[in-house]
């Protein structure tokens, strides 16, 4: 990040001392020009003011503007620091090592400047009061340890679902999706058959867009889901195994 780097207020402070001992440093790129961004900065700035900055969040503006006019005018109504604008070559350098290809693009590192995540804009849309800030991935064992799993006959614990198994297979899908439909009853078939007295046990993980739509396809299904409530490990999933569309289905071990 150079040297020096611009406060709030415009004035030059030492990018060290500036980010000293931060939990995290979020990478914020954005432009004036840019209607997305500028509707997603003061939900950002509100988030950074309300609990982000005292849970130990730093964010640094990294300006895609195209003069440095709008670049002041836009860092303005920024509660953070920013790269300065003269700095075009250090912000070409960013944006490539981070694979930047469209804005707004928020990029967590640690305090040691180590990537923790590309997709900060989730992170912080999904925790926007910091409570599991630096959003380090969590390992697979303890996301799955706090999942809320649900049976036809009620709630399950995870130590249940896997009592006497030798596999998990995780059922990314959903009511909406016509390959996910004509999939389920062929992979339910298989599991009553076969695959169920052998060890599989399957979790529906639902990418439905509501609890009506998750209940009616659920009932077509005879194993386990993810309670549709539990929001938050859905997205630990689907972020932790990289799942990008359905169905999917990941065989764990």
């Amino acid at each position: 990040l150079g040297s020096e780097l611009l406060a709030a207020s415009a004035s030059k402070v030492s990018t060290a001392t500036a980010l000293a001992g931060k939990s995290a440093v979020a990478l914020y790129f954005s432009a004036h020009w840019c209607p997305p961004c500028r509707g997603f900065t003061p939900q950002l700035a509100e988030w950074y003011k309300n609990s982000l900055k005292a849970k130990g969040l730093e964010v640094v503006f990294v300006s895609s503007d195209k003069e440095e006019k709008a670049f002041n005018e836009y860092h303005a109504e920024m509660p953070w620091l920013a790269l300065p604008y003269t700095e075009r070559e250090l912000k070409a350098t960013l944006s490539k090592k981070f694979k930047v290809q469209g804005i707004p693009s928020l990029v967590i590192l640690d305090n040691d400047a180590n990537l923790i995540t590309l997709d900060g804009r989730e992170a912080v849309t999904s925790d926007p009061t910091g409570e599991d800030l630096p959003w380090k991935p969590a390992a697979l064992k303890d996301v799955l340890a706090k999942a809320k799993l649900v049976s036809a006959a009620g709630p399950v614990t995870l130590d249940q679902a896997l009592q006497g198994k030798t596999a998990l297979a995780l059922y990314f899908s959903a009511h909406w999706c016509p390959p996910c439909r004509g999939f389920t009853p062929q992979l339910a078939e298989w599991y009553k058959k076969s695959l169920k007295d052998k060890g599989l046990e399957v979790i529906f993980v639902s990418g439905d867009r509501d609890e009506a739509a998750f209940k009616e396809y659920y009932a077509e299904q005879p194993w386990l889901a993810l309670d549709y409530s539990d929001d938050k490990v859905n997205k630990q999933l689907n972020s932790t195994l990289k799942v990008d569309g359905i169905p999917s289905l990941v065989i764990l071990d």
